[in-house]
């Protein structure tokens, strides 16, 4: 019953994929208009402010392999697809562990599905959940090959790193972990002597050392350089990282999950195997010591809460007593499930509305044109105030496709993305970063600018052609300077009257 069960939530949940067109996550527009570029660069239509510069640096998993499907399908579709394979490889990766370890499928499927839609994908982190799908996988064969020959081993690891450090660095770093924590275990347990676990371990490490080493010399570094810890936001991921939309809803079924898990420990019904417990304890260590903005990276703790969730059930036994424990169990992970699955279909079907109005108001660009990107509010980044809103920061970057347009907020880093802004638009570009504030263009505009301006804003009057300003409708912000052209429920699309 179990396994119908887990099919028929694995078909519901696949379905906010196939039924939106653009999906409703923040960072997928913004990577949607990088695929068009990618995809057209070198044609006829390929857009006039940005140039293709490919380097040996990590993160690119769906910058190689989009526009290669995009030759059979639309851009739009194949990149649709590389998330569904995304989706696809890390309930599969799950189960598959899973099966390795215990010889049977149990728990791994519903923490794939119960985790699918959490905070780092369903804010748009494609690579990295391309890249932890196939960490799952390169962890499953990897011990399946554990007793075996050596070089099979090796060359296992020496794929899998290769292809996890082009798909996205930190799904790299976590397969070397999770192997890492996995050997040193087998020394506690004396299962290898000192000496092999130290070949072993070597064996493990060098691939990826390997890789480090070339791109050093080909590229030099991994994004850009920055590292914060947010060390107050430590205790509360936890409660918010269920869902990527509704605060009560991430901490709600975040608190059930906990519960369940704590019962089911203390009951003895649940158990963590030695292996197990050094990962868990690894995961932990690690998600408290790492930074929360790493290489320019945002969220790079938080990232290691999934990763544990769909690592950490191969490595436990679940033995319910009866069938009424059974059913309790199916029915509380199917209702944490089905109540985040219905918060996500709730966000991204209006959304394909949304989309559209903002795509149809393209047509009143001029070609080439420069476009900047406010927001009526300043709820913050992310807007925890009302993270319906979160979608929208980056759709208007999709004018690089549909008008030709220069958009500042594109993802153009160094280290990270292959996509850069001709020279002389760069001193008007932010490689990372979400809408102006409103009332910050309107300070600027009247001559009452802040110390702190950011550089790219501060002539935005003279240096950008449309403006479009985020958020429910409101008053047009400076009428003398700004003619509006196009609203909606969730933005506002302006002339810019330059002037000197």
């Amino acid at each position: 019953m179990a396994i119908a069960v887990l099919a028929m939530l694995a078909a519901v949940s696949f379905l906010p994929v196939l039924l939106t067109p653009i999906p409703a996550m923040v960072d997928y527009p913004n990577h949607l208009a990088r695929m068009y570029i990618l995809s057209q660069s070198g044609t006829a239509d390929a857009n006039p402010h940005y140039e293709v510069a490919w380097a040996f640096y990590p993160n690119l998993g769906m910058d190689l392999l989009v526009p290669q499907m995009a030759r059979l399908i639309s851009v739009e579709s194949a990149t649709r697809l590389f998330l569904l394979l995304s989706q696809l490889l890390v309930v599969s990766g799950a189960l598959l562990l899973e099966w390795v370890r215990k010889g049977r499928v149990q728990l791994a499927g519903f923490a794939a599905l119960a985790f699918l839609y959490c905070l780092p994908f369903s804010w748009g982190f494609v690579n990295f959940e391309f890249g932890l799908g196939l960490a799952l996988w390169g962890i499953a064969v990897y011990l399946m090959l554990a007793e075996g020959p050596w070089p099979a081993r090796f060359v296992a690891n020496l794929i899998f790193v290769a292809a996890l450090y082009v798909a996205h660095f930190f799904s790299l770093g976590i397969y070397g972990a999770t192997l890492g924590l996995f050997e040193l275990s087998r020394i506690r347990q004396r299962q290898v002597a000192y000496p092999v676990a130290a070949a072993r371990l070597g064996a493990l490490a060098l691939p990826a050392l390997a890789m480090l080493a070339i791109m050093h010399v080909a590229a030099g570094s991994v994004g850009s350089e920055g590292t914060s810890w947010f060390l107050g936001f430590k205790p509360v991921w936890p409660l918010r990282i269920m869902n990527g939309y509704n605060l009560t809803t991430a901490a709600a079924t975040g608190l059930a999950l906990a519960i369940g898990v704590f019962v089911a420990a203390r009951r003895g019904v649940l158990r963590l195997e030695p292996s197990g417990i050094w990962l868990a304890f690894g995961f932990a260590l690690l998600y408290f010591v790492i930074p929360s903005k790493l290489f320019g990276t945002s969220f790079v703790d938080l990232r290691v809460i999934p990763a544990a969730a769909l690592i950490l059930p191969a490595f436990c036994s679940l033995s319910l007593p009866s069938r009424a424990w059974r059913m309790a169990a199916l029915a509380g992970i199917s209702g944490i499930i089905l109540l985040n699955l219905a918060v996500v279909l709730s966000v991204w079907l209006p959304y394909r509305a949304d989309y559209a109005a903002i795509i149809a108001s393209f047509q009143k660009i001029d070609r080439g044109s420069r476009i900047l990107v406010g927001s009526a509010d300043d709820h913050g980044d992310p807007p925890f105030a009302d993270l319906t809103s979160y979608p929208m920061y980056y759709a208007p970057t999709l004018a690089v496709h549909y008008a030709g347009a220069f958009v500042p907020n594109l993802f153009t880093e160094v280290g990270k993305q292959p996509v850069r802004p001709r020279e002389a638009l760069r001193k008007i570009s932010i490689p990372y970063g979400g809408p102006v504030p409103a009332g910050l263009l309107a300070a600027i505009a009247t001559g009452q600018p802040p110390a702190d301006v950011p550089p790219f804003v501060r002539t935005w009057y003279r240096d950008f052609d449309y403006l479009y300003v985020l958020g429910s409708p409101a008053a047009n912000p400076l009428p003398e300077r700004l003619e509006l052209l196009e609203t909606s429920q969730r933005f506002a699309l302006y002339r810019i009257r330059r002037k000197p």
